[in-house]
């Protein structure tokens, strides 16, 4: 069967077809909040999704490559062979899809390695490592800052896995000053945002609560040394990423992401 014309059955289809074959696949960026957040299609917060993002194991980039080509996709052949222990790009051409697949690291304007927590969730990274790939985008648009929304109106920030695991996010923010930087920046202005929304009185009142309640265990949380010794030199030195060399081989038409962030 080739490619279905629903992003959202297209996923359904690649993951059952993984798990058949007993490779690790997650669905990351639009797609994992699309499933993970009924919240998604509010009225405010609904947006379209084109692309598929997924995260797998590096150890599986071949059983990767082999399943979506079974799929009836077409790789990125140059990229995939230069850049394929780290990620891998597919091209569905009758939809006009891209299929873009990080393997244990996810780096866009800031790195993090999701190898040990692939397993967490069935279908998705687990809600507070999505949380992350929104908050990590420097150049923040109104897609991410919906999918940012529509997560934690929909889940309770918490200590553990079952909600989001804001514990966890401090400890990524405690141990890095530059990842500190950009997510309680995006933070800050998710707060600024809600209120200048059509939301209601009580939705405003569960975000500000639950965006408030994750920037303050950030910001108490325990700063690492390379953390302080970073934060001395402050906005001095650029703190991220902008992987401008990715337009060129991985864009295949026009209106795909800015670099530094997933669908």
């Amino acid at each position: 069967m080739p490619p279905l014309a629903s992003p959202a059955d297209e996923a359904n289809r690649i993951l059952a077809a993984a798990e058949a074959k007993h490779v690790i696949l997650r669905l990351l960026g639009g797609m994992s909040f699309y499933f993970q957040c009924p919240s998604a299609k509010h009225r405010i917060l609904q947006r379209n999704y084109v692309d598929i993002d997924l995260i797998g194991r590096s150890k599986q980039s071949k059983e990767i490559r082999q399943l979506f080509v079974e799929l009836g996709y077409v790789g990125r052949d140059r990229f995939n062979a230069m850049q394929g222990d780290r990620r891998l790009i597919f091209n569905d051409i009758d939809n006009h899809r891209r299929v873009d697949i990080f393997l244990d690291t996810f780096q866009m304007c800031h790195t993090f390695n999701f190898k040990d927590r692939l397993e967490i969730e069935s279908r998705t990274l687990p809600l507070a490592d999505m949380l992350a790939t929104k908050l990590q985008v420097v150049e923040i648009n109104e897609k991410d800052m919906k999918d940012i929304l529509s997560l934690l109106l929909d889940h309770d920030v918490g200590e553990k896995d079952t909600a989001v695991n804001g514990a966890y996010l401090a400890k990524l923010c405690g141990d890095d000053w530059g990842v500190y930087k950009t997510f309680t920046t995006n933070l800050d202005r998710a707060i600024a945002a809600v209120p200048q929304l059509d939301f209601s009185p009580s939705e405003k009142e569960t975000l500000l609560g639950r965006l408030q309640r994750l920037k303050r265990m950030i910001e108490e949380s325990r700063k690492s040394l390379r953390w302080r010794m970073r934060a001395t030199v402050g906005e001095k030195v650029q703190w991220y990423l902008l992987p401008e060399a990715d337009k060129e081989v991985v864009d295949s038409r026009v209106g795909v992401s800015k670099p530094g962030q997933a669908n």
